[in-house]
């Protein structure tokens, strides 16, 4: 399609957990599919200073497991490549007796 950019996304991981996550050009992944984009991409983001670990993460859920948040953690040893995993939901109090 003229004129569609396509994107990629990439969370950074900082002690197995995400702190942010941003969008960056597939041409600035050379355009390639995941996970050969993964190398080129972490390399560009820490060319323009944004130093660091850079992940790959999918809007649509195709790898990783699902889409990476801030405050999800990254578990290298989960699936192909690694997987990020939610955190868990908040324990509900039961409301007190009457």
């Amino acid at each position: 399609m003229k004129g569609v950019m396509n994107m990629a996304h990439f969370a950074k991981i900082e002690d197995g957990v995400v702190r942010q996550v941003i969008v960056v050009n597939n041409a600035d992944c050379g355009n390639l599919e995941f996970p050969d984009s993964e190398p080129i991409g972490n390399a560009f983001i820490n060319s323009i200073g944004l130093p660091g670990v850079w992940k790959q993460t999918s809007y649509n859920n195709n790898f990783r497991g699902t889409y990476a948040g801030t405050g999800f953690k990254f578990d290298p040893d989960l699936g192909e490549h690694g997987e990020f995993v939610p955190p868990a939901a908040p324990e509900v109090a039961e409301p007190p007796a009457e």
